[in-house]
């Protein structure tokens, strides 16, 4: 069985976005940018909900091709590139590099997804995420916890039918003040 682990970016006061759907407050510490690159070189499958498909194909896809780009963001355009992904929407009807689209519904095929042999999974949405969680899917939870409140936006947890008990098992602080805390789901 595959690991799903949920990951991302979060202010202080748990969003993922603030209003506008505006991620300047989240720009990583060429360390942790590097420790991104590093998961994502790592993901045997990365799940994209529609809205962050659409801000991550508009960049990464020739991000390596730009002037000025960085050893660091040459070598994330490539991972994420080859990365193989799953879309899900029913809004789309196309994506591109190394991804599929998926319509159906999404907790019945994340459990086909975690019920296959292959490498650990990534979910990178909140909408999905949220799914996924309230159906017991996610086995671990990575935040990155940045040093801003951003007093609204989207959040990264979902309202969820019951707790969900959890261990920590890693921390570790970045600079910037950025802090990961990696929780595993106590079954």
């Amino acid at each position: 069985m595959r690991k799903l682990t949920f990951g991302m970016n979060l202010s202080l006061d748990g969003y993922i976005a603030a209003p506008g759907d505006d991620l300047g407050w989240s720009v990583p510490s060429d360390e942790l940018f590097q420790w991104w690159s590093d998961r994502v070189a790592a993901t045997g499958l990365a799940l994209y909900g529609r809205k962050l498909w659409e801000t991550m194909s508009s960049h990464w896809p020739t991000a390596d091709q730009q002037p000025g780009a960085t050893p660091a963001e040459i070598e994330y355009a490539r991972r994420w590139r080859d990365m193989p992904k799953a879309v899900f929407s029913s809004t789309i009807d196309k994506v591109d590099w190394n991804t599929r689209l998926v319509t159906g519904d999404a907790v019945t095929e994340i459990s086909r997804l975690k019920a296959e042999d292959g490498g650990p999974m990534d979910i990178s949405s909140a909408t999905l995420a949220g799914a996924a969680m309230r159906a017991g899917l996610i086995d671990e939870y990575l935040l990155v916890t940045h040093p801003v409140l951003v007093g609204g936006g989207t959040p990264f947890f979902t309202t969820l039918d019951s707790w969900v008990n959890l261990n920590l098992a890693e921390t570790r602080t970045f600079p910037g003040g950025m802090v990961l805390t990696r929780y595993e789901t106590r079954r």
